[in-house]
């Protein structure tokens, strides 16, 4: 059964030693936990300015190992950001992400709206992250705010062919979005696993009855947040393989194969 991490990370993060955590190491761990593909973006390029070495360090990830897809990070209102994005799409990277609660930008501003448009162009997802930390964890100099449903709510009713994949967002997060958005703007968005409870709480098992399962795809956060986590909530919810299946590749392959006009 085929397992694709979507949200994972290389490089230094900048408010606490990570340890060791390089291609290499990313590799090693991925095969230990049975994940066969990998979603890269570079932390170091989500908090600078200048994104374009963190990227470059992506597409060489990519480059060494075909398993690490590249997330190249395209800021708002960064100078080229068009050539950014056309890049993106001439290596054949399966998305963009753009975070801009952590560098201090309106999250559903017009520019941020105008990044989504061009996106939509070129039938790129737009990635997205609620946090990266939780609150009560974050150094004091981490002073971002999350993410917050309401901004998903714009982005997603800005553009008719947006797409968005939201990473390390909980049952409320993701409950707030998808019944306040129609059953149009819903499937234009995908939720990774990362953030939801799993037992005994059950909050992913809720969601996947309720919001529905295609709407789910397996993300691990990784290295901020453990590789086995996720895992093992699909482990202790005893999906039939092909529920399972859908999760840990099948979504997110359909999700970003639809053409949208």
């Amino acid at each position: 059964m085929t397992q694709v991490d979507v949200n994972v990370f290389l490089g230094e993060y900048p408010f606490r030693d990570i340890g060791r955590w390089d291609t290499p190491v990313l590799l090693r761990e991925m095969t230990r936990v049975g994940t066969d593909e990998a979603w890269v973006s570079h932390l170091g390029a989500i908090y600078r300015r200048d994104a374009a070495a963190g990227n470059a360090a992506v597409y060489a990830a990519s480059a060494f190992d075909p398993r690490l897809r590249p997330i190249p990070v395209v800021h708002p209102t960064q100078p080229g950001r068009s050539a950014a994005l056309d890049e993106a799409v001439t290596r054949g990277a399966p998305a963009v992400r753009s975070d801009p609660t952590l560098h201090g930008q309106a999250p559903a501003g017009d520019e941020m709206r105008q990044l989504l448009a061009a996106c939509a162009e070129r039938r790129l997802p737009l990635m997205m992250a609620v946090r990266l930390e939780d609150i009560r964890q974050r150094h004091p100099d981490d002073v971002a705010t999350d993410l917050q449903p309401w901004a998903v709510r714009q982005l997603i009713r800005s553009h008719p062919a947006a797409r968005l994949i939201i990473t390390h967002a909980d049952r409320e997060f993701i409950e707030q979005v998808h019944f306040g958005s129609t059953p149009e703007e819903a499937a234009r968005l995908l939720w990774d696993i990362c953030w939801v409870w799993g037992p005994p709480e059950d909050h992913l098992e809720l969601l996947l009855r309720t919001v529905g399962i295609e709407r789910f795809t397996f993300g691990t956060g990784v290295p901020l947040r453990l590789l086995e986590t996720s895992v093992a909530k699909l482990d202790l919810l005893n999906l039939d393989a092909e529920s399972r299946a859908r999760v840990t590749a099948g979504n997110l392959r359909a999700f970003t194969a639809s053409p949208r006009s």
